[in-house]
């Protein structure tokens, strides 16, 4: 561990009155002690019964410690957070967002570029990220941590869940842009990253300014907190990127991630819905990683 130790001096006038040197407090025997006893405690305290001189100057030094984590303890903390998000938000958002697309196409009869297709898509990114955070902090709140407020963690939720809803409706709209522009598998992934990520932050910001009224856990929008919302929404364009490799269909010699998250035609809805939640998680831990080793101590969102 890391210290600092800062030293404050002050100094004390002790006068004399009446020829008899003043003690301080601190040294007067207890009177719990036996009249005229002096114990080891009473020695050991910081002020000294000794005599002084009159107008002695005492100096006293009192030490500070502050104790600052080890790089070594951020980055397990940052992964353990990581993990964490992981789980609780990411794979739901992917599977909300495929489930979402399933049903807006196939029940609802929804064109993939059509707003409705994209609103839908976008809700059901939102509802993932709602109701994962929500099942993975009342189960820890159960087996874990009893002092975990729920209340906060629903406006944690509901913010996070407003940012998604907006990078999780911006999603078709990009690729069907970058698709039909007939740009690279890597540009695309590419400008989906960004656009999504830009999207995200819009959707924090955003919410912090409409919900910070009405819901006290959630904190109104500063210069800091922009700083944390902007690393985070860096992390996640990373899941929205990776979600581009779920399309085996476009331009498949080019897609890097088609062998690994690739949803072929003929894919179980269910099972499609699982390994689009797979390729948002692989994507945000792979960009978060990043950022984890990178970011200096203080500076990313998960510090």
């Amino acid at each position: 561990m890391l210290t600092t130790t800062a030293s404050r001096t002050l100094l004390k006038k002790i006068p004399a009155f009446n020829g008899q040197t003043i003690r301080l407090v601190s040294s007067i025997p207890s009177p719990s002690s036996p009249k005229g006893s002096s114990t080891k405690l009473d020695r050991r305290e910081i002020h000294s019964s000794v005599q002084r001189p009159a107008d002695a100057t005492v100096v006293e030094t009192t030490e500070v410690k502050a104790v600052t984590p080890s790089s070594s303890s951020t980055l397990a903390s940052r992964f353990l957070t990581t993990a964490e998000v992981t789980v609780s938000k990411i794979f739901p958002a992917g599977f909300g967002w495929q489930t979402a697309s399933v049903i807006a196409g196939n029940n609802m009869g929804f064109a993939p570029d059509s707003l409705n297709f994209a609103l839908s898509t976008g809700l059901g990114d939102a509802l993932g990220v709602l109701g994962g955070h929500m099942a993975y902090y009342s189960a820890k709140k159960s087996l874990v941590n009893a002092d975990i407020n729920l209340t906060s963690e629903l406006h944690t939720g509901i913010l996070l869940g407003t940012a998604a809803f907006c990078s999780g409706t911006a999603w078709q709209p990009l690729v069907n842009a970058f698709q039909g522009a007939n740009l690279s598998f890597a540009s695309v992934f590419t400008g989906t990253w960004i656009g999504c990520a830009v999207a995200f932050y819009g959707g924090l910001r955003a919410g912090r300014t409409i919900l910070s009224g009405p819901l006290k856990y959630i904190d109104e929008p500063t210069y800091e907190n922009s700083k944390n919302d902007a690393s985070l929404s860096l992390a996640i364009g990373g899941a929205t990127g990776f979600f581009v490799g779920t399309d085996a269909a476009y331009l498949p010699n080019e897609n890097f991630l088609i062998n690994i998250v690739g949803i072929q035609p003929g894919t179980p809805d269910l099972v499609g819905c699982a390994i689009a939640g797979s390729s948002t998680s692989l994507g945000f831990l792979t960009a978060q990683s990043g950022l984890n080793v990178i970011f200096p101590a203080g500076k990313c969102w998960n510090d």
